[in-house]
């Protein structure tokens, strides 16, 4: 099988014949990543649509608690993703501490970034006294924006391919050998960009599952999770995490607890429904 890939991999497409850099401008003497853009992108373009959400009626924070949240969850989906992918994938790094600094080597994690975005998310609802889960419903609309920057800034850079195929689509990563592999990156920026942002919006803007607590991030961690759990088949896992002696790779092991919660925070979010009154007259909002 191995000798068929390899014979038909000059039939696919080249990475390299895509004219991609991971430099968006480059100087000499200043290099900017696109990387670094896609986070820039999610995190201006999630705060940007935040805004037109707690616009709405009986939205669980003001603008400047928003204000406030986006240098929390900043802080949160820098520390806590670089965190999480050097004790999830990499900690033989932690035998040289001083590299956990060096971000712009790459290696963020996703799973490590979400938990430092809820611990933002706490620490603002606790001080200003606001409604926990309503706000991490909010939050998990946003997501979708920053997950497909990111995404698409992993296949710019040619790192977290897919694994070794013979599809018509397949790429020849400069990286992964002289084998074509799927362009994982585009099925993850599809499914946990585009798809979570389509289903998530549509039960914001078009239900009132807002006005059930956990309902949104729920089906946010549904999505995300079935979605990284299914791209694993096709994804290339880190050396040494392909198949942990349970059967699943690191990927699909620390989804699993996202799908479960999922599931549970949407099954049980009817019974934690809201009334939120308007600023004037007797009737409810919802």
């Amino acid at each position: 099988m191995i000798d068929i890939i390899l014979a038909s991999a000059g039939q696919h497409i080249q990475f390299s014949e895509l004219g991609l850099s991971p430099n968006a401008l480059d100087l000499g003497f200043f290099q900017l990543k696109w990387y670094s853009l896609a986070y820039l992108a999610g995190i201006i373009i999630g705060y940007w649509y935040l805004t037109k959400m707690i616009a709405q009626p009986g939205a669980p924070m003001a603008r400047r608690h928003a204000d406030d949240l986006i240098f929390w969850a900043t802080l949160g989906i820098i520390i806590g993703g670089r965190l999480g992918y050097v004790f999830f994938y990499q900690p033989g790094i932690l035998a040289n501490p001083i590299d956990i600094f060096k971000v712009w080597n790459g290696g963020m994690s996703l799973h490590g970034g979400v938990l430092g975005v809820v611990l933002a998310l706490w620490w603002t609802a606790r001080k200003e006294k606001l409604n926990f889960l309503r706000m991490c419903d909010y939050i998990a609309c946003v997501i979708p924006f920053g997950l497909f920057f990111g995404r698409m800034a992993n296949f710019v850079n040619g790192e977290l391919w897919g694994r070794e195929t013979d599809v018509a689509w397949a790429i020849v990563f400069p990286l992964g050998g002289e084998v074509a592999r799927h362009p994982s990156q585009l099925y993850e920026a599809g499914l946990e960009g585009i798809l979570y942002f389509i289903i998530t919006s549509l039960l914001f803007w078009k239900t009132d599952a807002r006005y059930h607590p956990g309902k949104l991030v729920g089906t946010g961690l549904l999505v995300y999770g079935l979605s990284r759990f299914t791209v694993e088949f096709f994804r290339q896992p880190d050396a040494g995490l392909e198949n942990l002696s349970w059967g699943l790779t690191m990927g699909q092991t620390l989804t699993v607890p996202m799908i479960l919660l999922g599931i549970w925070l949407v099954i049980t979010a009817k019974g934690r429904r809201v009334r939120v009154e308007p600023p004037a007259g007797e009737e409810t909002i919802a």
